[in-house]
């Protein structure tokens, strides 16, 4: 346990407190520096990186794409270690400065859709697919949306950080948000214990939303934590995770706007399916 802290009065923000990422956060919002976003040939124009959140939408992309929905699309990498999301053509997306954002040139004026559920309902509503059609199937998958966009933070602000990032180890955040990790896998391996998916017979959005966050932790991909958080106990969303992973859209949605790991697994732009061409695709 670290000695006691007394906070004052009031918070004033003071030099980076060490740790990846601390160099990029701060305590305003809005841009730092005037950089114009890239703009492809294609209407849906995204601008993400592949961190969890950015994976979910480009494999909703791909999926869609693999469907047979014209849903094509150039993907512009955001590096986020690099400042990028405070760019004022990104602000002007997004003025919450997270990826993913998306912009669909399509409409008149364009479209600007942020926040990675709000991106995943758009194109789902859109296409009209991988989304239930009855009141109640949709109800259900939007259940299970909001609770990942609600429960991720504890994961990857909380665990993540604290666990991988933070520039100490420190007993009492880590107990705290592993006992919570581990009670949200807990709910996901009960409610997978009778359905294929999360949602039902239906594979959904809410699907593509939960996969990057859970079932790459429990596929040991996250924080090199696996072992830590015992997550061969959690059976069924073991299996869950591997059958999602083998969908050939899963794998490329899994690719774009990569920029680390085997470089046979890297999209860092994509424009076309071409872009793929050459990379580990199964």
């Amino acid at each position: 346990m670290t000695t006691d802290w007394t906070p004052p009065r009031i918070w004033t923000w003071e030099a980076p407190s060490g740790g990846t990422f601390a160099s990029i956060n701060r305590p305003t919002a809005g841009s730092t520096h005037d950089k114009a976003l890239p703009q492809g040939d294609h209407a849906l124009q995204l601008h993400s990186l592949a961190t969890p959140n950015g994976q979910k939408v480009t494999i909703l992309l791909e999926e869609l794409l693999e469907a047979g929905h014209k849903a094509e699309y150039d993907a512009y990498l955001i590096d986020i270690g690099k400042g990028d999301q405070f760019g004022s053509g990104f602000v002007a997306v997004n003025p919450n400065s997270k990826i993913p954002a998306l912009m669909d040139h399509s409409t008149t004026p364009p479209t600007r859709v942020f926040e990675s559920a709000s991106i995943l309902l758009y194109l789902a509503e859109k296409h009209g697919a991988f989304i239930p059609k009855d009141l109640a199937g949709r109800t259900e998958m939007m259940n299970w949306l909001f609770w990942q966009m609600g429960s991720a933070p504890y994961l990857g602000g909380g665990f993540g950080h604290f666990y991988k990032y933070a520039p100490t180890k420190q007993e009492y955040p880590i107990n705290r948000f592993t006992m919570e990790v581990k009670r949200q896998l807990d709910v996901l391996d009960r409610q997978l214990a009778d359905r294929p998916f999360i949602a039902g017979a239906e594979y959904t959005i809410a699907d593509m939303a939960i996969f990057p966050w859970y079932g790459n932790l429990v596929r040991g991909e996250a924080y090199d934590a696996a072992e830590f958080l015992d997550v061969g106990i959690y059976t069924h969303v073991q299996k869950w995770a591997e059958v999602i992973a083998k969908r050939p859209a899963v794998i490329r949605g899994r690719m774009v706007n990569r920029t680390w790991g085997d470089e046979s697994g890297q999209v860092p732009e994509r424009h076309s399916a071409a872009d793929f061409d050459g990379k580990a695709t199964s």
